[in-house]
């Protein structure tokens, strides 16, 4: 697998579209950071990190409206990819949906949302934007 982030955002937004409950992904440091990021911000219900392979796992339970069982997770979209980085400095920091989704960014202090990394005032690459 050439890009792990690129194969858990499609993990993500398959199990979204075919409406599960729950999807199981390998795990890896940044994935833990990107799941607790989505589980702060109310993206997903629940999640919980399985160590008993030597990968481990993470299981995410996806948060539906209770009515209208329309998922809390509309898109996921990749940014920076292994071909080509996307790298920003803290002036220049995407707003996604003009501040009501995330862009989550790879900084020298950890993986962090894009308001974080403004009110931290640095930069990084930007992995993806989840709204």
């Amino acid at each position: 697998m050439t890009d792990p982030i690129a194969d858990y955002l499609t993990r993500l937004r398959n199990a979204v579209s075919a409406k599960h409950r729950v999807v199981d992904i390998p795990a890896s440091n940044i994935k833990k950071e990107m799941t607790k990021i989505l589980f702060d911000k109310g993206y997903i219900l629940n999640y919980k990190f399985e160590e008993e392979t030597t990968q481990g796992n993470i299981k995410i339970a996806l948060k539906y409206h209770p009515q209208s069982k329309i998922s809390a997770i509309t898109k996921l979209e990749r940014i920076s990819k292994p071909g080509l980085r996307n790298f920003s400095g803290v002036a220049t920091l995407p707003r996604v949906i003009n501040g009501l989704g995330i862009a989550i960014v790879s900084t020298s202090k950890g993986v962090m949302t894009d308001k974080e990394a403004r009110r931290e005032n640095i930069g990084g690459e930007v992995l993806c934007h989840v709204y």
